[in-house]
């Protein structure tokens, strides 16, 4: 499910499920942690995570997304990639959906090949996303692209995501791999104090409790079993706000 090789001090670790196009399971999300911990352990400087084939991340696996783990394994996961103290880069190759697009952007600094895109579509299908997410995505691409994503489920192409500001280069693995490579040359303990600060904007706030309380009513409303059911049914969901 993960494959990993170094280059020099760059661990470039591989999302490796491409006939489901990389998407979540509980099972990849706890082996992908548990891969970031242990290349930290081996002595990365920089870690690129990517996709095997032509997707980035697909998003969640369906088939999974509903149970009582998913979640979990998810946002241990996700932190586990925002909190390595080394700088971690996303090379975006393909379709970032979803729980793809949060992995992305758990990732300190993104690039994007030709064929990427961006999506959040979770008000499509009644789930949503934490708060963290939210905040993170706000102050990487912005409040108004981050509407796009959330509020319309607008996908967001490589161009437009180089334009606001989500992704930072364009081009293929190769030149991710490049740009970490040259990162492992700078002071460590600055760039993870740097990044330290940076991540603590993007944390909770005074109005932390009621915001989890939404997000929580989210995950046990109505409209994600009518959600859930549609997609059992092969139907359009039909969702009335409870």
């Amino acid at each position: 499910m993960i494959e990993t090789v170094f280059e020099d001090r760059v661990a470039v670790v591989t999302l490796n499920r491409p006939e489901k196009r990389n998407a979540l399971t509980v099972a990849l999300c706890r082996a992908l942690g548990d891969t970031i911990r242990e290349v930290l352990a081996g002595g990365a400087r920089a870690i690129v995570l990517t996709g095997a084939g032509t997707s980035f991340c697909s998003g969640a696996d369906l088939d999974e997304v509903y149970t009582a783990d998913f979640r979990d394994a998810l946002y241990a996961m996700l932190h586990a990639v925002t909190d390595a103290p080394v700088p971690v880069v996303a090379a975006v190759n393909g379709p970032a959906i979803g729980a793809g697009t949060q992995l992305a952007i758990a990732a300190d600094l993104r690039v994007a090949a030709p064929g990427a895109v961006f999506g959040v579509p979770t008000a499509r299908i009644g789930l949503a996303v934490d708060p963290w997410t939210i905040r993170r995505l706000a102050l990487l691409a912005g409040n108004a692209t981050a509407r796009s994503l959330l509020l319309a489920c607008e996908p967001l192409d490589a161009d437009a995501a180089r334009s606001c500001g989500l992704v930072q280069r364009t081009g293929e693995p190769a030149q991710a791999i490049a740009w970490a490579q040259e990162m492992t040359a700078l002071a460590p303990l600055t760039v993870a104090y740097s990044k330290q600060v940076l991540n603590a904007v993007a944390e909770p706030g005074p109005d932390e409790e009621r915001l989890a309380a939404g997000f929580e009513a989210c995950w046990a409303s109505a409209d994600l079993a009518e959600g859930r059911l549609a997609r059992t049914e092969k139907r359009p969901p039909v969702f009335e706000g409870r």
